[in-house]
């Protein structure tokens, strides 16, 4: 039983800044990765940002040079720095969680979603 908490969403002008927090709890013995995912309406989610035990990352082209997702830390939330931004930015953004319970069971979690709205 893994729970994920996303916040930090909210309403923000062209060109501003927005930093989504990301918390996972319950029954958790290692987090191998977190990532952040965005559904914008009519439109499939895609992903925005990972982030490795090992430190590696990865970046949608979209967002590139704009957003940074923190390193994971234990007990530390993982945050994604928004600047830059742009009204393609408005959608939910969801934070996904992988790891294991336990030496044998692994799990796969998300979050509710935080909305983020750029306006134009």
């Amino acid at each position: 039983q893994v729970h994920v908490d996303e916040s930090g969403g909210g309403v923000v002008q062209v060109g501003g800044s927005l930093r989504l927090s990301c918390a996972a709890s319950g029954t958790i013995f290692v987090i191998n990765g977190m990532g952040w995912y965005r559904q914008a309406p009519g439109k499939q989610r895609e992903l925005v940002a990972t982030v490795n035990s090992g430190g590696g990352t990865n970046y949608a082209d979209s967002v590139q040079g704009r957003f940074t997702i923190s390193r994971l830390v234990a007990k530390t939330p993982v945050y994604l720095q928004m600047n830059s931004l742009k009204p393609e930015d408005t959608a939910v953004y969801y934070c996904n969680v992988k790891g294991y319970h336990n030496y044998t069971l692994a799990f796969d979690a998300w979050g509710q979603g935080t909305q983020v709205f750029v306006s134009s």
